[in-house]
């Protein structure tokens, strides 16, 4: 087989002896040298193969996760001004931000997501049913994690959203949404 060097030159077996000028090993060691195929190629090949077999699902996830990086900010802004600026009680401005980007989040996705031109107050309905279950999770998340670890709120809702992200793009996808890609 032949050999790659760092000067990019391809040796050819029979002239690359051991101890040669052109080997960096000793007499009496194999010299193996740099294939010119590795497993890093072979496995970003078939990574690509993977990119390009679920690539609408790849595509969907993106915007899915952009959409959403929206609704975390929607989110976090209107926590921090009803707990912070109105003093409205922690679980209440979690429910009332979630439920805003929630409806910011539906907006975006079922038109730039999953490309639908009409309202569906049936996909809508379903969209909320699955964010009620992450709304659980991020205010669950987001009281344990301030009342029993101390963790500042609006790192806990972070963590909060992040977990129903996961959940959300599982069941949107595969419900809401019918599978679409």
């Amino acid at each position: 087989m032949a050999h790659l060097y760092y000067d990019d030159k391809i040796i050819p077996p029979e002239t690359s002896k051991p101890g040669s000028a052109d080997s960096f090993t000793e007499p009496g060691e194999y010299d193996r040298g740099v294939t010119d195929t590795s497993r890093f190629a072979a496995l970003s090949g078939r990574v690509w193969q993977l990119m390009q077999r679920e690539r609408a699902l790849l595509i969907s996830l993106s915007k899915f996760l952009v959409v959403g990086g929206t609704g975390v900010l929607v989110n976090s802004l209107t926590l921090f001004l009803l707990f912070q600026w109105t003093h409205v009680s922690l679980v209440v401005a979690s429910i009332l931000a979630a439920e805003l980007a929630i409806g910011n989040n539906f907006w975006w996705n079922d038109r730039w997501t999953f490309k639908r031109t009409q309202l569906s107050w049936r996909r809508f309905a379903q969209f909320n049913l699955v964010s009620l279950v992450g709304l659980v999770l991020t205010t669950g998340t987001l009281w344990v994690l301030v009342h029993y670890l101390g963790l500042y709120y609006l790192a806990a809702n972070l963590v909060g959203i992040a977990l129903a992200a996961i959940w959300g793009f599982a069941a949107n996808s595969l419900w809401t949404w019918g599978g679409a890609r």
